[in-house]
């Protein structure tokens, strides 16, 4: 392990040059899987989805097919916004989500206008800063009508990832046809449970090659802490679940998902 002490970087660095890579690799990753759960979830709201970190559209244009219009779909990121305003339009009008440019900590909604909000996919993990998470869940409680759901899906464990330098992940045919290949180094702030991700994205077409190198940064918050910070800023948690078929969480899970509900005539803690 590295005893080298990292800087806390910002969560939001990195995803404007990960945008046109993000597909690809995360068709070869996480897949479709997470999909059909948060289809499931949102089909049972009635009232307005909201979706934080919606990136690329990977989970905004699938909930869009089921609920339509319904679905806001919220992101920082320019350049990811961009793909997913590309792909909606290969949606009827009717299904078409609407797609804001924003701050999650600083949401441009009015107070009690969602019936669920959803983080998906590690989301709040891209909070590396405590003072972060703990606005974003506030306007998270802001923006729901009482009884409203949060749904948060965290990657276990990064924390506790080994560390390696330079190392090969992928390989595959790209977007439009190229070549690509993933060179990938992972370091460990254990102390902060910080997770820096570097990524070289290598492009080979017509024997021309380019590349593109960034980092994105995760923190781990383990699951009694992050029902402590969900408690605080007015949810109870009603279900933790362990995978997206509905099983038991346990510290081993191979997902770990809370879905918590706002207090009616809430108190922060």
């Amino acid at each position: 392990m590295s005893k080298k002490r990292i800087g806390v970087p910002d969560g939001a660095d990195g995803w404007d040059s990960y945008a046109a890579f993000y597909d690809w690799e995360n068709a070869q990753t996480v897949g479709r899987r997470d999909v059909a759960f948060w289809q499931g979830l949102a089909r049972r709201t009635r009232g307005r989805v909201l979706e934080l970190g919606a990136g690329t559209g990977r989970l905004t244009l699938p909930l869009a097919r089921v609920i339509g219009t319904r679905v806001i779909g919220i992101d920082r990121s320019a350049p990811m916004l961009a793909r997913a305003v590309t792909k909606r339009r290969r949606l009827p009008v009717a299904s078409r989500p609407t797609l804001f440019r924003g701050d999650i900590r600083a949401l441009p909604f009015a107070s009690g206008s969602f019936q669920l909000v959803i983080a998906p996919y590690g989301m709040l993990q891209s909070l590396t800063r405590e003072t972060d998470l703990r606005r974003v869940l506030d306007e998270a409680a802001r923006v729901l009508r009482p009884g409203g759901m949060l749904g948060v899906d965290l990657v276990p464990d990064l924390a506790i990832w080994d560390e390696y330098h330079r190392e090969i992940r992928l390989r595959g045919r790209g977007p439009g046809g190229a070549r690509v290949m993933l060179i990938e180094s992972v370091r460990q702030d254990r102390r902060r449970k910080v997770t820096i991700f570097d990524q070289e994205f290598v492009e080979t077409r017509d024997g021309a090659r380019t590349s593109k190198r960034f980092a994105v940064a995760f923190r781990t918050v383990p699951v009694p802490a992050m029902i402590m910070r969900l408690e605080r800023a007015g949810f109870d948690v009603a279900h933790m679940l362990g995978d997206y078929r509905g099983g038991r969480w346990d510290p081993r899970a191979e997902v770990w998902l809370l879905l918590a509900r706002l207090r009616r005539g809430r108190v922060r803690i």
